[in-house]
């Protein structure tokens, strides 16, 4: 029989020493079955934590307490009290991306990355015809978790001490622009530079505006004290510069979390060298993501690069090419490619204004956009500039359609779908290419797209080529790295198979619900 006893006590000023005596004297020579669960304020806690120090009194192992005020569990064996960290996850879930997970560890509470979910987001619009007119919308859908204290736009105060983002994609970071003002978000000094320019490149609106948000920036190795915690920063590789994992030292025990990370871009050391701490620490959580878990492509940029190189060194004409903006690393392949070929590599003006900005940045290496004759910026046919293209294209060499319809086989033009239409004036001759370096279409708006673009190519006539890399661990990667690191539980996010993941892997795999709390002991 369970019997279950709750007492509450309602004032600081009450001994709840005196009402729990009872229970404490029956409880120890009671069978398992017992359980007894005593609610109390903060200070009634204090005074029975002082109580147990004082007199190294025994508990029985199935006696709970747990905190009202500050929402904070903990479990009392044998004198020990272990307080009980909490992880809700509002992002990431059943979903690639949208990563936003609250870390509470007794009254310190920080975000782990706050991004956008496009899954979600894609559910109830579709822009620009179907957009969100409001705050107020997004958080009616769900969209934006629905917390008090955390946003700009609500009235209350801060609820939560600081942000972390691990690296500057939007599902990561795009949403920090709600955040409260009065809120740190922390990031690498590289994701700041990243944010600053997309932030400026932006058309401003209720979603985008990053103005007034107070950035800590960090690098390889920092551990940042914040109250209950201490993060540690340590580099991986990822398809943008400036990526992290992080290692949060909390009461309960170390919590990782990895962002995106992989084995196989440019830098796999900065990977290998997070393993090895990991390895050393033991971590007794491990927030991982398994994007790719389905759909997995065996590659490498060294790969990517051979490809290249076969694709563009057999094209006469024009090679055109699709791949992300900040992927500084694929930016690099095709520029050596175009070098190796003697042609040049010709990037958006969004593109050249972030290489220009990047170059703050002493530790990459990137070409220099204002100086290298080896790479150009491409100017649009339209007549309206934004004031930073007008910035940027004073300080670069700048092609229009009609000087790239000249050079056609001294070329290689960045080309997204969003600039398609820049073929009518380009008119790419008989023998020319496009290369797509990113990933393949995975839901029914990047289908639509992808046809799309295919109609495009069709009527002018280009061949389509892919050749990509991942920004994300492969399976048996991450089944490699978990036998190695051995933590004590896994949580899989940022995927939208944890089921199949927690077939796959050893270990105990605990797979977290949206807005769900997993306790750690």
């Amino acid at each position: 029989m369970e019997l279950t006893v709750d007492i509450v006590a309602l004032s600081d000023t009450i001994n709840p020493v005196r009402y729990f005596s009872m229970f404490f004297n029956c409880g120890i020579e009671s069978p398992k079955s017992r359980f007894f669960t005593c609610i109390l304020t903060t200070g009634a806690f204090q005074r029975l934590v002082t109580f147990f120090h004082l007199r190294h009194f025994l508990t029985p192992p199935n006696m709970y307490f747990y905190l009202t005020e500050e929402i904070v569990y903990i479990k009392k064996r044998k004198s020990l009290v272990i307080i009980m960290v909490k992880l809700t996850f509002y992002g990431g879930v059943n979903e690639v991306g949208g990563n936003k997970i609250l870390l509470e560890d007794r009254d310190t509470k920080i975000f782990l990355d706050f991004g956008m979910s496009f899954a979600k987001k894609r559910k109830y619009y579709h822009e620009p015809f179907l957009a969100p007119r409001s705050e107020k919308g997004l958080l009616e859908l769900g969209i934006l978790p629905d917390i008090k204290g955390i946003y700009e736009f609500d009235e209350f105060a801060p609820t939560i001490d600081a942000v972390f983002l691990t690296h500057s994609h939007m599902d990561h970071s795009a949403y920090v622009s709600f955040i409260d003002r009065q809120i740190p978000v922390y990031c690498g000094e590289t994701t700041n530079l990243i944010l600053d320019v997309f932030s400026n490149i932006r058309i401003k609106n209720f979603e985008t505006d990053m103005s007034g948000i107070h950035f800590e920036t960090f690098r390889h190795g920092k551990k940042i004290k914040l109250k209950d915690l201490e993060v540690e920063v340590c580099h991986v590789d990822h398809s943008t510069p400036g990526s992290y994992a992080f290692i949060i030292h909390t009461s309960s025990g170390s919590i990782v979390y990895t962002g995106d990370y992989r084995l196989t871009g440019t830098r796999p050391d900065l990977t290998r060298d997070f393993i090895r701490r990991l390895e050393e620490i033991k971590p007794d959580v491990f927030i991982t993501e398994a994007t790719n878990i389905v759909g997995a492509e065996i590659s490498s940029e060294r790969e990517v690069r051979y490809k290249l190189n076969r694709i563009v060194k057999s094209t006469s004409k024009l090679v055109l090419a699709n791949f992300a903006c900040a992927d500084i690393d694929r930016l690099r392949t095709f520029y050596e490619v175009a070098k190796t070929n003697d042609r040049v590599l010709a990037v958006s003006l969004k593109q050249a204004y972030l290489l220009n900005q990047l170059r703050k940045d002493k530790k990459l290496e990137i070409p220099d956009v204002t100086k290298d004759k080896n790479i150009v910026a491409y100017r649009k046919g339209k007549k309206t500039l934004y004031e930073w293209e007008k910035v940027i294209m004073n300080r670069v060499d700048v092609k229009d359609s009609s000087q790239i319809k000249e050079m056609q086989d001294k070329v290689i033009l960045v080309m997204s779908f969003w600039d398609l239409q820049e073929l009518v004036d380009i008119k790419p001759e008989k023998g020319s290419c496009y290369v797509l370096s990113s990933s393949e279409p995975f839901n029914e708006e990047q289908e639509i797209e992808f046809e799309k673009m295919m109609n495009w190519l069709d009527h002018f006539g280009l061949p389509e080529y892919h050749t990509h890399v991942s920004g994300h661990i492969l399976p048996h990667e991450l089944r490699w790295v978990i036998n190695k690191v051995k933590p004590k539980k896994i949580i899989p996010i940022h995927t939208e198979r944890p089921w199949m993941f927690k077939k796959f892997v050893e270990g105990k795999v605990l797979i977290p619900r949206y807005g769900k709390s997993i306790e750690v002991e």
